[in-house]
């Protein structure tokens, strides 16, 4: 997954993925927008093996806790190594962690302002603690258990590299989606113009640009209100959101 070598350019991305499993990352990164974004030289993903850098013909890379307990930790000297060879004065290093900072679309925007990251996937019970300081962030996906840090960090990933400049073709799209702004995205529509019954909205089909904002933009936070009301607390509303709240809640209208 080694894109060409990108000398020349000098905003392309750089990640290098510390990993049991390298394998479980092929076929994810080898399709649809970060295939493109890696031919294109956008971005560079390396997937480099943890036992690579274990001692000796066993190439262990865990052992069991100090003072007992159930399950293995991962080896700090190991790790330290891997380190070592992947990381440089500008390296920003991410450790995929259940104890860490929630991952958001705002921590997505701050992450992909580095243009070289390490991102270190636990695996066992966890890291040797005394490997911790070499990590500038932990990051979790959500508080539910999962076998390692691979699949979050195949999700931060997918995130950070869609807001990279180049990598969508359409950057209106990155603007619009939901959370890029403050409410969840107002219902789609393609064709046929009718399914079962059902008609697509009729504002939708009249080509008036400034009509159809609007009632997106209603749309949009109608869906907020409906299913995520709490991103409504404690916001500074447009003098156009607040109008359009006030109708939705005096009107009763429901999401089309």
């Amino acid at each position: 997954m080694r894109s060409k070598s990108g000398e020349n350019n000098l905003s392309i991305r750089k990640y290098d993925i510390l990993t049991l499993f390298p394998q479980m990352f092929v076929s994810p990164f080898m399709e649809s927008i970060i295939k493109r974004a890696q031919e294109r030289e956008l971005i560079e993903i390396n997937t480099i093996n943890i036992r690579d850098f274990a001692p000796g013909r066993q190439r262990q890379v865990d052992d069991y806790p100090y003072g007992g307990g159930a399950g293995m930790v991962m080896k700090a000297d190991v790790l330290g190594n891997a380190l070592d060879q992947v990381t440089s004065a500008h390296t920003y290093v991410v450790y995929m962690s259940p104890q860490g900072t929630r991952l958001n679309q705002k921590k997505v925007r701050q992450l992909s302002q580095y243009e070289h990251m390490v991102i270190l996937c636990g695996h066992y019970e966890g890291v040797d603690a005394r490997i911790l300081h070499r990590i500038h962030e932990e990051i979790s996906i959500g508080d539910y258990i999962l076998t390692g840090g691979e699949l979050p960090a195949m999700v931060m990933l997918d995130a950070i590299i869609r807001l990279i400049p180049g990598v969508l073709g359409d950057e209106t799209s990155v603007i619009e989606e939901s959370f890029s702004s403050p409410w969840l995205e107002y219902p789609q529509y393609t064709r046929p113009a009718v399914y079962e019954g059902q008609m697509v909205p009729e504002i939708l089909l009249s080509g008036h640009h400034e009509n159809i904002r609007r009632y997106r933009q209603k749309q949009s936070l109608l869906t907020t209100l409906l299913k995520r009301p709490d991103l409504l607390l404690n916001r500074k509303y447009e003098p156009e959101e607040r109008q359009l709240l006030e109708e939705i809640l005096f009107h009763g209208e429901q999401v089309e």
